[in-house]
């Protein structure tokens, strides 16, 4: 499990923050903070992996904590989650290092793709060893954002409801066994499981039968490609 401190001025933010992450399979929460200073404890504490970090804190920045971070020996991730979109706060947290930058409000679903990527590309540096330039390129292709418009006649919800299905899947699905499960036409539903194939959120695999065409199986994979 990806262990998660939620670092937030607001309380009832970061009851929502925290609820989010908790949704995310892989992810837990290791603590909650509601000041810089809190959010430093917290940390040397309870050695989190990842923090999601809000920028306005009332005794100093998040900026502040990511400096002493990087001074110190944490190694620890942040992620921030903030309303500053000035580019000087956002200059300064890249090169603090930081593995996203989310723009409040944003929804559950965005925060999810970032924290998928997140994982993917955790699990692959936990790794040892060498690795070839192919490797580097995903691993830094994970953390990436993926598309952020739908192709042209596929909703928001909708899509939702797809991947939802594949999450909840027990292994892979057929695009007529996906439908069942959501509601809609094979036709429909083999649009979102296309595109989740294309943006890297889903793998697809072929099923070979005794005759005719081999039948399409798709798995979720949150972004690993």
């Amino acid at each position: 499990m990806i262990r998660v401190l939620v670092v937030d001025d607001d309380f009832m933010v970061a009851k929502v923050h925290s609820g989010f992450v908790a949704r995310v399979p892989g992810f837990t929460v290791a603590g909650v903070a509601h000041t810089g200073a809190q959010a430093l404890a917290e940390i040397e504490q309870s050695c989190p992996d990842l923090v999601i970090l809000d920028i306005y804190l009332p005794d100093f920045s998040g900026l502040e904590v990511l400096r002493r971070l990087r001074e110190g020996a944490a190694g620890v991730d942040a992620l921030v989650v903030t309303a500053a979109r000035d580019m000087d706060t956002i200059r300064t947290a890249l090169r603090h290092g930081v593995v996203h930058y989310l723009i409040k409000p944003f929804t559950f679903d965005v925060l999810r793709d970032r924290l998928e990527r997140y994982a993917e590309a955790h699990h692959r540096l936990s790794g040892s060893g060498e690795v070839a330039q192919d490797e580097v390129d995903r691993l830094l292709m994970a953390m990436r954002p993926g598309p952020v418009d739908l192709p042209k006649g596929l909703t928001p919800p909708t899509a939702e409801l797809v991947s939802q299905a594949l999450r909840d899947a027990d292994g892979d699905l057929s695009a007529s066994e996906c439908a069942d499960r959501v509601g809609l036409s094979r036709v429909s539903t083999r649009r979102y499981l296309e595109h989740f194939v294309g943006a890297g959120k889903a793998k697809v695999t072929l099923r070979y039968g005794s005759a005719g065409r081999p039948e399409r199986r798709f798995r979720w994979t949150g972004g690993a490609g």
